[in-house]
């Protein structure tokens, strides 16, 4: 190869070199601008920002998307469980009246005026002392929504709760008068086959309505924020 041919050859390197380069930072370019960039009337709605999807003020007919009662209710009592101070296990209940109107709610906890730091929350006894355990002392969420309501028991009262009631509890919803319960998830615990067995044969007995939650919405969230 003369000198000529060389330099030929080093020329058509260095051009294909420079050609491959403004090609890639085209390529990239496309790419971020159709990622960042969308034509003005392609609206991407966003489920969690309400504000994200436009609203024409002058259309007359209500949103989509809002809760039904069901949800509505059932969202209070997990809302409700939020509060327990339980480690293991978050219970909430919501008293709803035959109107529709929350007469109260409740959580699983210890009773008024016993402190939340001096009574145990373990599940187990490490000596085998029940009274080393949370279990003689919580009140349970069912409970404390019922004695917790604003209003004189009625007919018609329905509970929604986030886990199925024991025995225990299934005795004062009886008592209340309460006509359904609607329960989110049934989690027997170790041992207590008895006491769910029991309980759903009390609330058969009574004549109280029992059933499992079938929720529309998978989640709800909610954001602190001025809409």
């Amino acid at each position: 190869m003369n000198c000529r041919e060389a330099t030929l050859v080093a020329t058509a390197t260095l051009f294909g070199a420079f050609a491959s380069a403004i090609a890639l930072r085209f390529f990239l370019h496309q790419r971020s601008h159709s990622k960042n960039h969308r034509p003005q009337n392609d609206v991407v709605p966003d489920n969690n920002n309400r504000s994200s999807i436009s609203r024409d003020p002058f259309d007359p007919s209500k949103r989509n998307g809002y809760l039904t009662w069901d949800d509505y209710f059932m969202a209070i009592a997990f809302l409700s469980a939020e509060r327990s101070k339980d480690p293991n296990r978050q219970v909430g209940a919501c008293l709803v009246s035959q109107d529709g109107i929350i007469l109260g709610i409740g959580y699983n906890g210890f009773p008024r005026g016993c402190s939340d730091d001096k009574l145990p929350w373990a599940k187990k006894s490490r000596t085998g002392d029940p009274l080393e355990t949370k279990y003689p002392y919580v009140c349970h969420a069912e409970v404390n929504a019922i004695l917790n309501t604003n209003h004189a028991s009625a007919a018609g009262q329905r509970l929604y709760v986030t886990m199925f009631p024991c025995n225990e509890c299934a005795k004062i919803i009886i008592q209340s008068g309460v006509s359904e319960v609607i329960y989110f998830v049934e989690k027997r615990l170790e041992n207590s086959d008895v006491v769910y067995v029991a309980s759903h044969k009390l609330l058969s007995l009574a004549g109280v309505k029992v059933r499992k939650h079938q929720p529309l919405m998978n989640e709800i969230r909610l954001k602190f924020e001025e809409r």
